[in-house]
């Protein structure tokens, strides 16, 4: 079943009196399930892709179908109870809250999703991304990984539908970058619709299906060359 559905989505920017084309008739889907993975050089269109789904921008044309909701044309507070309720994000810039504990910054993301759940959820998904003995520092006392896991955890801890991750592993050394994309493909199998942005085509061999983008073009989308492998088999 279809989680994210694209038609034809088109995304232009007016830049002083010229226009930038970030998507050009894109029309993808992704099922419930899947660890799909989006690959392409800087000004491929990836982030605004990814913007796409999560509601955080608009198409100029086209239509976006999310979890059998209609997002294209949703108005302001429409698209923030759709973003709260089914949509968990992994920023590159992280957005954490510097006056609040990493314990804090997920339970925040817990709390505005609306997740039942027990009281320790928190501190048991930031245990699994390796910081269950951080849980009480803030922001300026951890590192630029550490403050990347937080951000993981938080998405995590949201139990949404679909999990949007843009360059998950780039603060990340390799060996917690891979402990990070084992609960990211965890997320999936237990039925999430994951999408993962990256400059890295080695986190590619791990997908279900490689999405490539150039110029704002879908130029492949199909499952990694010589099939999906193991996690234990990536090297980076």
């Amino acid at each position: 079943m279809a989680v994210v559905e694209l038609d034809e989505v088109t995304r232009r920017y007016h830049v002083g009196a010229g226009t930038i084309t970030a998507l050009e008739d894109v029309t993808l889907r992704v099922d419930a399930g899947e660890f799909v993975v989006v690959l392409g050089p800087s000004g491929s269109g990836k982030t605004t892709l990814l913007n796409m789904v999560g509601a955080l921008d608009v198409p100029t044309r086209g239509h976006i179908r999310i979890a059998g909701q209609e997002i294209t044309g949703a108005g302001r507070a429409e698209l923030a109870a759709y973003r709260r309720a089914t949509v968990g994000f992994i920023f590159q810039t992280f957005n954490l809250f510097p006056a609040l504990t990493a314990q804090e910054n997920v339970q925040f993301g817990i709390d505005v999703a609306g997740r039942a759940h027990d009281g320790d959820l928190a501190d048991r998904v930031l245990d699994e991304v390796g910081l269950g003995d951080r849980l009480d520092h803030f922001t300026n006392q951890l590192s630029g990984g550490e403050q990347q896991r937080v951000a993981i955890a938080r998405a995590l801890a949201t139990g949404s539908p679909v999990l949007l991750a843009d360059e998950p592993t780039g603060e990340l050394d390799f060996r917690t970058g891979v402990q990070i994309l084992e609960l990211l493909r965890r997320q999936a199998d237990s039925g999430s619709a994951v999408i993962i942005v990256t400059h890295n085509r080695e986190i590619s061999r791990c997908a279900d299906r490689v999405v490539e983008l150039s110029g704002g073009h879908l130029v492949s989308d199909g499952p990694p060359d010589g099939g999906r492998v193991a996690l234990a088999e990536l090297r980076w």
